[in-house]
């Protein structure tokens, strides 16, 4: 699992009290740190405190599960997660929890929506610029950028179609020995919707900023969600109104390291196999967490009016902001700023 050490989202929740007659007390909250390497808030009312954090555990306990599934760094005892399909690729399928299965279906569809932008087998690629962001946080004076050569070497190995998936037998098996998975571009977002669609109404879940909402704070309360300015750190740029569905941000400012005094973001084109450069910022909204997440990482990548085809057959709301600081949102977008 990449490493996710800043939010994507900064948001601001403005509380209202009880609605008259309701038995349902709160919002409470609880954050954790141990899932995806990033803060996870869970909000929300319960029949007092003691039942809110009970479904607040629940809701943790689920995404920890998904956490361990998908993660490409570690093992687990008893688990064959991704890091297992990864290290038997070219050996051997591998017998996984089929929710792994459901994943890599939806990683398959969505390679097939954004042509191959958001395409999970970049493990090889993402791989390299991986290691050298770490190395170079570590170490800044010596920080360095990827081998060009190696970038070339590895995209040779990211065909998606050498990953073959059998419901039947549960197993994931990886033909090709120098192709790997790294679904960090989705994981958060398809995991978070998961936990939303098993929790109660009336809940909001963050995690790292992607921000689900489980129906309205309360009768007919929308929650109010603070879009990051990408070139002012913990300043919105917008508060948007929300009463349902999904809230997901990539920007230019996130897991970043500087060589020779140049920043490097971690939200690689593959094309160019560098950083990619048309946006600072892009904000999507839609009723799926799993789909807004990718379609963040794909709309960063295209041209606005390839974005704007792509948002319209997904049926998203975007907002998109350049390094320059000119903005371009969808009319959709525009409707959910609170004045």
């Amino acid at each position: 699992m990449k490493r996710y050490l800043a939010l994507c989202l900064f948001f601001l929740l403005i509380f209202t009290g009880c609605t008259p007659g309701r038995a349902q007390e709160g919002p409470y909250t609880k954050t954790y740190m141990d899932l995806f390497d990033t803060f996870t808030t869970i909000i929300g009312p319960g029949e007092g405190e003691d039942d809110f954090q009970k479904t607040a555990k629940g809701i943790h306990d689920e995404l920890l599960t998904y956490h361990k599934l998908f993660d490409i760094y570690h093992d687990y005892p008893g688990v064959n997660n991704l890091k297992t399909v990864n290290d038997r690729a070219g050996k051997a399928p591998v017998e996984v929890d089929p929710v792994i299965l459901e994943l890599l279906t939806d990683c398959r569809e969505y390679y097939t929506l954004t042509s191959g932008r958001m395409n999970a087998a970049m493990g090889s690629v993402l791989s390299l610029w991986h290691d050298a962001r770490s190395e170079g946080l570590e170490d800044p004076e010596h920080a360095r950028l990827p081998d060009a050569d190696a970038l070339r070497e590895a995209a040779k190995h990211v065909d998606w179609t050498t990953v073959e998936l059998d419901e039947a037998a549960s197993t994931v098996y990886i033909t090709n020995p120098e192709t790997s998975l790294d679904v960090g571009a989705i994981a958060k977002g398809w995991a978070v919707e998961k936990a939303a669609q098993n929790a109660p109404a009336g809940f909001l879940i963050s995690v790292g900023g992607n921000v689900r909402v489980t129906g309205p704070k309360g009768e007919d309360t929308p929650w109010v969600i603070g879009i990051q300015d990408p070139d002012k750190a913990g300043v919105n740029r917008y508060t948007i109104s929300v009463m349902s569905g999904s809230v997901v941000t990539s920007g230019d400012y996130q897991r970043t390291y500087s060589v020779d005094g140049v920043e490097y973001h971690h939200i690689i084109d593959p094309d160019t196999l560098m950083p990619a450069a048309h946006w600072s910022s892009v904000t999507v909204i839609c009723a799926d967490s799993g789909l807004a997440d990718a379609l963040s990482t794909a709309l960063f990548l295209l041209p606005l009016e390839e974005g704007k085809t792509l948002a319209a057959e997904c049926d998203a709301q975007v907002l998109w902001i350049t390094p320059d600081g000119e903005e371009y949102m969808t009319d959709g977008f525009r409707a959910l700023i609170r004045e």
